[in-house]
């Protein structure tokens, strides 16, 4: 097993630096703003040449009894026990704070080692500033500067010396990339909350609690996956704070990195436009679908069939995708979740053989030939991928510049059922081929 160091400090001392520096990343999002990160974020160090998990956490208040510093500081204390090695960080150009005193005092009750990391320090006389943090009582501090990477080298070596190096590389399987996303407030970490049976991600009853994009793996049934919690979406115009700017991005970034998308929707509000945008951007970047419709269970037959007629009507360009009525909070309607990105991420990683492909092609053109243009009618001769995720078919033949959207769309659907695509868009480009004889 890889080891696991977990960096803990108060807020803003450069945690998520550090993080970024060691996974060689910008997974974690960095502003001059205490408070940034929220839940524990994973990834894998990429410092020398050993392999380790590294874990950033939120701004730790030990001291917190309610509200969201609350649920933040039971993220860190569940990373702790997780942890092999504590990377408690401080802030050398802050100087030893009252609350630093309290995170030790802790951190010295759970018996982990604990590297004591001051930060910031490029530029200074270690010996002398790092001098006052021998009051913290956890060994002999170690400066380093997270943005400038000085000393981080050494801190990580220091952190796996007592690890034994793995006898032989780990087997890296691919598995899904799971990103759910939504508006705000829609429960979308209270669903991988659900998932994984743990309150991994803070799940809170106000929009926005999620800012940056959150990391996941897990298993079931003997399957690796990587849920990725992402910040809500707004409609453009109600973006206002640079802070929330920076979530949106990740969460697009999110969908471009993921395998499969779950889009969820809160059956309690109207199907907006908004959600329509959200489900074309997942369209448009050409990746597999799952639609999850949550607080299900709060609703009347009435009320259930006024959702369901609203799907249709207002996103009626998913149709290749499940959709599942679902209570994230009451884990009712999950049980055919899995099932269905499963489903969806065989389809977008599917390989079609080529003789197969031209097979259905030419299947399709004797049931019902393209539509003439003029005196030309298209000539359609073979097909092969051009790629997957989401599967993209190439069509070979003359004059296919004068195929109508129409007669593709009825292709599309022809390659869908034979192949059983389906929980994935689908891409069918034509490629006329050149007369060698025009010139002459």
């Amino acid at each position: 097993m890889k080891p696991t160091l977990v960096i803990v400090g108060r807020p803003n001392v450069g945690k998520s630096t550090l993080f970024n520096r060691l996974t060689r990343s910008r997974d974690a999002l960095v502003a001059d703003i205490p408070g940034l990160t929220r839940d524990r974020h994973y990834g894998e160090g990429r410092v020398g040449g050993r392999p380790f998990f590294v874990v950033d956490t939120g701004g730790f208040e030990p001291v917190a009894k309610d509200g969201i510093l609350h649920e933040m500081a039971k993220q860190t204390l569940q990373a702790i026990a997780e942890a092999d090695v504590i990377l408690f960080m401080v802030d050398v150009r802050q100087g030893l704070a009252p609350q630093d005193r309290n995170i030790a005092a802790l951190l010295r009750k759970t018996g982990r080692p604990v590297l004591l990391t001051v930060n910031k320090a490029e530029g200074m006389n270690t010996g002398v500033v790092t001098a006052e943090f021998h009051e913290l009582a956890l060994g002999t501090p170690y400066a380093i500067s997270a943005a400038h990477g000085e000393g981080v080298n050494d801190l990580v070596d220091l952190a796996l010396a007592g690890f034994e190096p793995e006898s032989e590389e780990e087997q890296v399987q691919d598995h899904p990339r799971i990103a759910i996303i939504g508006r705000p407030n829609v429960g979308k970490s209270t669903l991988i909350n659900a998932l994984l049976g743990e309150n991994r991600v803070i799940a809170f009853d106000q929009p926005g609690t999620t800012r940056d994009s959150i990391e996941v793996p897990f298993e079931r049934g003997g399957r690796s996956y990587t849920l990725i919690d992402t910040a809500g979406l707004r409609r453009r115009g109600q973006v206002f704070e640079s802070l929330e700017k920076f979530s949106v991005i990740k969460t697009l970034q999110s969908v471009d990195q993921a395998n499969v998308v779950v889009l969820v929707l809160d059956a309690q509000a109207e199907i907006s436009d908004q959600d329509a945008h959200i489900a074309g951007y997942v369209v448009e970047k050409g990746r597999a679908l799952v639609v999850a419709v949550n607080k299900w269970d709060g609703l009347d037959d009435y009320r259930r069939e006024c959702v369901k007629r609203d799907l249709g009507r207002k996103l009626g360009f998913l149709s290749f995708a499940r959709i599942h009525f679902i209570s994230a909070l009451d884990g009712s309607g999950l049980s055919g979740l899995l099932p269905s990105i499963d489903e969806a991420y065989r389809a977008a990683m599917s390989k079609l053989p080529t003789p197969r492909l031209t097979r259905v092609l030419i299947d399709a053109v004797e049931r019902q030939q393209p539509p003439r243009k003029g005196l030309i009618r298209p000539k359609l001769r073979y097909a092969h991928q051009g790629g997957m995720n989401p599967p993209l078919i190439i069509i070979h033949g003359n004059a296919l510049n004068a195929v109508p959207e129409s007669y593709r769309r009825y292709l599309e659907g022809r390659f869908r059922e034979e192949f059983s695509l389906q929980g994935t868009p689908l891409k069918v480009q034509f490629k006329t081929s050149t007369n060698p004889y025009l010139k002459k």
